[in-house]
């Protein structure tokens, strides 16, 4: 079969994309042959796109983190024919091509059939960045509870930071959104904050091991000096997650005593390598009880020929809410 895809070449040391037509007998070795009906775009699709040899080594390439589609060609008794599924993490859209093509070919063990209360477009709205953001909120509700005090969340008008604006919000929470732009302020409320606060609000450079105490829990997206101001400024027995390191790998001013004090609590979070069990149950969250009513909120809907212009938005740190690709 033929299909469209968004390819990356690598020539001479520059990366060129281009939209080309490809046979589905190019794809990799699979379980399961998927015709994509949407994707969305993920800031590690926007690496891939240019040529980042972290994300993906071997070029040419087909970005693409995040799938949902119908099986047309299954190799497995668990997957039939015409059922629509949802494939997310593990080497989607990294090494393996993923969905910025009409079709991918992958290995049962990365599929997770759609729920029931949920369409292919709603799964690709959450994505990704909206299945980290559950397993965030999953996390830190363990220990957590509204009444406990305000939740900060970094990074919040990103596609992590919004989905876990919304979430907290439809369970009860307080959010705090902690924003990089002025002009995030209005997007940020609409979707349920409650407070605001700016970058360099998040950014302590004193030094001290231990700030005032405000939030019962964060969600950090960005990692950096963010993040170490957010476990210093924690509550007693609060907790942090972090998925993300925009503002970098290192956490500056780390030492133990918000740990050791105030029993802080700090969870890494992985959407790539989550056990299935795990992501079927975040899925089904997604699909029932966390689904909120404002989920089409700042999404912006692309063809494929649209797509290149919002990664480029996307890697300017222009791009505000959530790009959603839709296949023919």
């Amino acid at each position: 079969m033929i299909f469209k895809s968004l390819r990356i070449f690598e020539e001479e040391g520059k990366f060129l994309k281009k939209i080309v037509e490809r046979d589905t007998n190019e794809l990799p070795v699979g379980d399961i042959l998927i015709q994509v009906k949407f994707s969305s775009l993920n800031y590690k699709d926007a690496l891939s796109y240019s040529g980042n040899r972290g994300v993906t080594r071997v070029y040419p390439h087909t970005p693409g983190i995040d799938a949902g589609g119908i099986i047309v060609e299954s190799l497995s008794s668990d997957f039939k024919i015409g059922e629509e599924v949802i494939v997310t993490g593990y080497d989607l859209g990294m090494n393996t091509d993923g969905g910025f093509g009409e079709y991918i070919r992958v290995p049962k063990e990365w599929v997770v059939k759609k729920p029931e209360n949920i369409s292919l477009e709603e799964a690709m709205i959450y994505g990704t960045a909206g299945f980290t953001a559950a397993l965030s909120v999953f996390e830190l509700i363990k220990d957590v509870k509204p009444e406990d005090g305000d939740i900060l969340v970094t990074g919040a008008t990103g596609g992590v930071g919004s989905h876990s604006i919304k979430f907290l919000k439809k369970l009860g929470y307080n959010v705090v959104a902690g924003i990089n732009k002025i002009q995030g302020e209005e997007y940020a409320r609409e979707l349920g904050a409650k407070d605001i606060l700016l970058s360099e609000d998040l950014n302590d450079k004193s030094g001290k091991p231990m700030l005032k105490q405000k939030w019962a829990g964060a969600i950090d997206t960005v990692g950096g000096n963010p993040l170490s101001t957010a476990i210093r400024e924690l509550k007693y027995c609060g907790v942090v997650t972090t998925c993300g390191n925009i503002a970098g790998g290192e956490i500056p001013v780390a030492n133990v005593y918000p740990f050791i004090l105030r029993g802080v609590k700090l969870i890494g979070i992985d959407s790539v390598q989550c056990p299935m069990e795990k992501r079927k149950q975040i899925w089904e969250n997604l699909s029932d009880d966390w689904k909120g009513e404002n989920l089409t909120k700042g999404i912006k809907m692309v063809s494929l020929e649209e797509l290149s212009s919002s990664i480029e938005d996307m890697l300017d740190h222009k791009l505000i809410g959530r790009v959603i690709l839709k296949h023919r």
